[in-house]
Formats: structure tokens, C-alpha cells, sequence
């Protein structure tokens, strides 16, 4: 199909293929010589990916890219590679640990706060997920946790301190199936069956105990403390005052928990406690925990749930930032705690310049959090914004415009943006590299495919992002102006 008006020589079509779908945006052109059209490239959350370029036979060359296999990348013409899309706008959140950090929130991005607790209400914790052992101790209301060389049959003989003999275990910030109690597991062999405070019988299929551990509370009595076993999904733990007086022997049945990641147990009343929403329901947990900085240390922040995948980025002006830049990594603490730093001098909370976490929570979504603001042992109040930016189950009725800006580097100081869609009264900035806003435009479209001229020209050669804003979303790509 030609136009020899020069127009636009392609309407919206579409064509699925094995890794998304494609759809046409536009055909550039340079004369009659030279047409181009340019392809937005969905992936299977429906979200732009890449941008293809294809070559129409006898205009610009008689390469066809094969919309089964894309193959060349948006950056040799534009120079620079779509940075976000939003799909909900950005807001701002206050999510609250309280006064003293005494409460742990746990939060999901969709929906919000989806429960809380008291911090202190619990000293262990059972994970519940399938085969899973982790014991964690909570550390954070002042627990100390240690392990002796006493063997599990010479319990009786433990009765007097002696921390210098002594190894203290933490949980770690990396994995919630590495809590305090499984320190010294060799799970990563092949053949490993020691999960740490106990040994996996293959044929028993019981996870017997082993080792005799030491609980230091709060008011800095000891506790000794035996995990005895985990049979028929049934933990099994003994403790006593170190003298041995005050032995009960407790259970923990992890149907009684099903759905959650944990169940809990407090020596101070001998139960346990459901005290935690269903793992699917939430993403983050805001709360106390222990870090080492660089020697363990009480600290608030935000920790991932399970399935939840994060990414940090350093260095780069957020309206900028890019999730496709580096991989998500499963960590549980890549927020964590680091993102504020208190100004002792000036008494005052500071935030970390420049960065910008993506979080792809339990349904696959990705979303982008900037923090914003620490209460303190005050308030306990963490603010950050937060804006979904990729979003599973879309299609090509995606509301949110991309931004496409073609010439890009930009020539001469003229470029156009391409439009799809109908819009009226979208605001198109300009945005320097120290993030000020150098030019703006309003931009309306009547639907179909439109091009708007942008000048310029009385910008100086360098890199700029530019954002535009319209009712249904906001869209963000570099430009070049060479």
C-alpha cells in the first residue's frame, strides 16, 4: 500500500507472534525515496519492551524483520531506549511500623495495607511453605540466639551461661528460609540433608534434631531450646529455663497455617500465633530487623516477600530510570534500610539521591518506589510514591500512550512526536539532565496516527528526557540533540 501524497502509509494492524504481539504505529518517512514504520512490541503483560523497526520492501531496503523473532532494537534510530510508562499515576504513601517500630506492616502494592502486628508478640517463627524448615528468632525486639556444642542427648548437662562458648545465629536478610536456626545447613549439596538444627531422614522422611540452642530474652534470663523434630508437617520443640526447670514441650502443625509463609510461637504464653496474611495477598513488609552494618544491628525498613523480586537503580534521575536496566533479584532485603541515613550533626533523617527501587510483587506486576521520607522511632512512618509502570493481563487496549519522538537524535533541532491515539490538552516537557523543565508544549490528537512537530532548537546539544503527560498516563523516553 502507497501514498504518493507522502502521507502515512500504514493504519494500526496487528500480527501475534510466539514472543508478544506487534503493532504498527506509523510509517516515518525522509522523502519519497525512504519509508519506515515503526512497531511497538508488547510482551505478554501486554507492556512495550522494544520497539522494532521495519523496512518496507522497495522504500527502505528489502529486509523484513520476522515478527515471530524481533530483532533489531528502538535505539538505532531513536537513540535511546523507552525508559517508563505509567499506567497508574504516581502517589504518595505512608505505610506506619509506629512509635518505636513496634509493629510490623505487612503491605501489598494493589490493595495497601493487608494486615498488621505487634512486633514483640512472637520469639519464633515455623515456616510453613511444602518441604521448608526455616526457624527464625526474632532478633529485632532484642532476642539473642545462640548455638552450643552441646549435643541434643546431653541436653540435661546444659545449665549455666556461658556465651563464650558460644555461637551466636542470625536470620538472614537474603533468604526467609535461612532464619537464625538453620545456620550451618549444607541444603546447597547435591546430597545435603543437615537443615541446621536438625538431619533429613530419607527414609523416615522425619528432619530430626540435632543441636541445643540458647535464647537470650529481653530482660536477659536464657531460655534452652531444642527442635526435636518435623514429622507429618508437625514441628516438634522443647525449652526450659537454662537450669532446667520450666521445660514444656510445644508444637507448631503447619496446616493450621496454610497459605502463610510463617507460623509463630511466644515462650511468654506458650501458644502459637497466626499473626500474618496469606502470603499471596501481600508484597512487602515494613517492620524492625536485624542488618549488619557491618556488625549486627537493629534497623527499619522494608523487606520482600516471598516471590517478590526487586531492583535497585543508583545514579540515575528516577523520572529516568529504567527497569529493564539490570535484573530483579530475589534478595529479600534490596529496599531494606539503606535508603535513609541519619544526619547525627544536624539531627535530621536524609534520603538517598537518585534512587529508585522496581518491584515485581506476586501477580508479576512492576511497580516504581522512590522514598521519600523516615518518621523515625517518632512515628515509625515510611513515605515513598509509588506508580505501576508494567502490568500483567493488559493487551493492545493499553490506555497509556508511548512516547515516540522520531527524528531521535534529533537533527537540526526539529523532531516529531508520533502519536496513536486520540488526546486533548497532553503537556509534552523537556527535562534537563539536572531535572529542570527547559520547554513544554500542549499536545492534542483527533485518534488515528498524528505527528506533532516539536522545535528544538533553542535547546543546547546534550541528552534530555521527555515526559508526557496526558489523562490516561504518562509516559517517559530519552531524546538526543545532536
Amino acid at each position: 500500500m502507497t501514498d504518493e501524497g507522502g502521507g502515512p502509509v500504514l493504519t494500526r494492524s496487528g500480527a501475534s507472534g510466539n514472543s508478544g504481539t506487534f503493532r504498527t504505529v506509523s510509517v516515518l518517512y525522509e522523502g519519497s525515496d525512504r519509508k519506515c514504520a515503526l512497531l511497538h512490541y508488547h510482551d505478554q503483560r501486554g507492556l512495550v519492551r522494544m520497539i522494532e523497526v521495519l523496512k518496507h520492501p522497495g522504500t527502505c531496503g528489502s529486509f523484513v524483520p520476522s515478527l515471530q523473532h524481533p530483532s533489531m532494537k528502538f535505539v538505532t534510530l531513536l537513540g535511546g531506549a523507552l525508559i517508563s510508562t505509567s499506567i497508574i499515576a504516581q502517589v504518595s504513601v505512608t505505610v506506619t511500623t509506629d512509635a518505636g517500630n513496634t509493629t510490623q506492616s505487612f503491605y501489598s502494592l494493589q490493595n495497601g495495607v493487608q494486615g498488621t502486628a505487634p512486633l514483640a508478640e512472637w520469639d519464633l517463627a515455623f515456616e510453613i511453605n511444602s518441604f521448608n524448615s526455616s526457624i527464625l528468632v526474632n532478633t529485632a525486639k532484642g532476642l539473642a540466639a545462640f548455638e552450643t556444642p552441646v549435643a541434643i542427648g546431653d541436653w540435661a548437662t546444659l545449665t549455666a551461661p556461658d556465651e563464650a562458648s558460644w555461637t551466636p545465629v542470625y536470620n538472614s536478610i537474603t533468604y526467609w528460609s535461612a532464619g537464625a536456626l538453620t545456620t550451618g545447613n549444607n541444603l546447597e549439596l547435591p546430597d545435603g540433608f543437615n537443615v541446621g538444627w536438625g538431619e533429613y531422614n530419607i527414609n523416615t522422611h522425619v528432619i530430626a534434631g540435632t543441636k541445643v540452642y540458647v535464647i537470650k530474652l529481653v530482660d536477659e534470663t536464657y531460655k534452652k531450646l531444642r527442635i526435636n523434630s518435623l514429622a507429618s508437617s508437625t514441628y516438634s520443640f522443647t525449652y526450659s529455663d537454662l537450669d532446667g526447670t520450666n521445660e514444656q514441650t510445644g508444637s507448631l502443625v503447619k496446616t493450621a497455617f496454610a497459605g502463610k509463609n510463617f507460623g509463630y510461637f511466644s515462650f511468654a504464653t506458650g501458644t502459637t500465633l497466626d499473626r500474618e496474611p496469606v502470603a499471596a495477598e501481600w508484597d512487602l513488609l515494613f517492620t524492625k530487623y536485624t542488618a549488619f552494618v557491618p556488625t549486627a544491628y537493629p534497623v527499619a525498613g522494608v523487606l520482600q516477600n516471598k516471590q517478590v523480586e526487586a531492583l535497585q537503580v543508583d545514579g540515575v534521575d528516577p523520572s529516568m530510570a529504567d527497569w529493564n536496566s539490570a535484573p530483579f533479584d530475589s534478595a529479600i532485603s534490596i529496599i531494606g534500610s539503606d535508603w535513609k541515613t541519619y544526619d547525627q550533626p544536624n539531627a535530621v533523617w536524609t534520603y538517598a539521591s537518585n534512587r529508585t527501587y522496581f518491584v515485581s510483587d506476586r501477580s508479576g506486576n512492576i511497580w516504581k518506589l522512590i522514598f521519600t521520607g523516615y518518621g523515625g522511632g517518632a512515628t515509625g512512618d515510611m513515605t515513598f510514591t509509588q506508580e505501576l509502570v508494567s502490568a500483567t493481563g493488559l493487551d493492545e487496549a493499553l490506555p497509556n500512550p508511548a512516547l515516540v519522538l522520531y527524528p531521535n537524535p534529533v537533527q537540526n533541532g526539529r523532531t516529531q512526536l508520533v502519536l496513536d491515539r486520540a488526546m486533548n490538552n497532553a503537556t509534552l516537557s523537556i527535562v534537563d539532565m539536572a531535572g529542570k523543565i527547559v520547554q513544554q508544549q500542549q499536545v492534542s490528537a483527533m485518534g488515528g496516527l498524528s505527528l506533532v512537530q516539536v522545535d528544538l532548537s533553542n535547546l543546547n546539544k546534550g541528552l534530555y528526557l521527555a515526559r508526557l503527560d496526558a489523562s490516561n498516563g504518562s509516559s517517559t523516553a530519552r531524546v538526543v540533540i545532536d
